[in-house]
């Protein structure tokens, strides 16, 4: 029981709207894999936090961004950190 109240520890509960297609997609997902569909809304999120973090690094340089902005401006936002 200690690993679940641990496991427990880094997570979050929320509210998630999605389009009804996108759902019923996962719920297939959820029913032929046997697993609640929770676990594959989190590996979802999971997911899109990495790709999130692997993007968004801070990058440094001596030239501009394709979008004009400048690496200082580009390295000031903020950056997700990597779960514990």
């Amino acid at each position: 029981m200690v690993l679940a109240s641990r496991i427990m520890m880094n997570q979050r509960r929320t509210t998630v709207s999605a389009p009804s297609g996108a759902l019923a997609t996962l719920e297939a997902e959820a029913n032929r894999r046997g697993v609640p569909l929770a676990t594959v809304l989190r590996e979802a999120v999971e997911e899109k936090a990495r790709s999130l973090r692997a993007t968004r690094r801070p990058r440094t340089g001596i030239a501009r961004s394709s979008d004009g902005r400048s690496a200082a401006e580009v390295t000031a936002e903020p950056i997700a950190e990597d779960p514990l």
